[in-house]
């Protein structure tokens, strides 16, 4: 599977996207307008190990809903990116069986060397 989970809204994602110069072989899907379904974040579950790696911390909702004076486990990381996009960390890039997830510029720089050199 070759697929990029983003917001076409966000500008570090556009950004991003541009960066990496993708393949068209990979199918981008702006999570806003097509939402993440449970299988798809079951898929990305697998390759990131849990869904608390998937959950972005940086979310305005999570400071906006006090989530991290609270225990959270497993299911709620899952249930809250499931009810809300922005609880997804952006982009999540996806290439073959290699997950790479967020923003920061190290995990942009692997997944744009994973990518152009397969």
């Amino acid at each position: 599977m070759k697929k990029v989970y983003y917001l076409k809204t966000c500008s570090t994602c556009q950004r991003i996207l541009k960066d990496l110069n993708l393949p068209p072989e990979f199918n981008l899907q702006d999570i806003k307008t097509d939402e993440i379904t449970v299988k798809q974040l079951d898929e990305m579950k697998q390759l990131a190990g849990s869904y608390e790696a998937l959950f972005s911390k940086r979310s305005k909702l999570y400071k906006e809903m006090d989530l991290k004076n609270q225990a959270l486990e497993e299911r709620d990381y899952k249930h809250y990116i499931l009810d809300h996009y922005t609880f997804l960390s952006r982009p999540v890039i996806i290439a073959d069986d290699h997950i790479f997830i967020g923003n920061s510029k190290r995990v942009v720089e692997q997944a744009k060397q994973f990518i152009h050199q397969n």
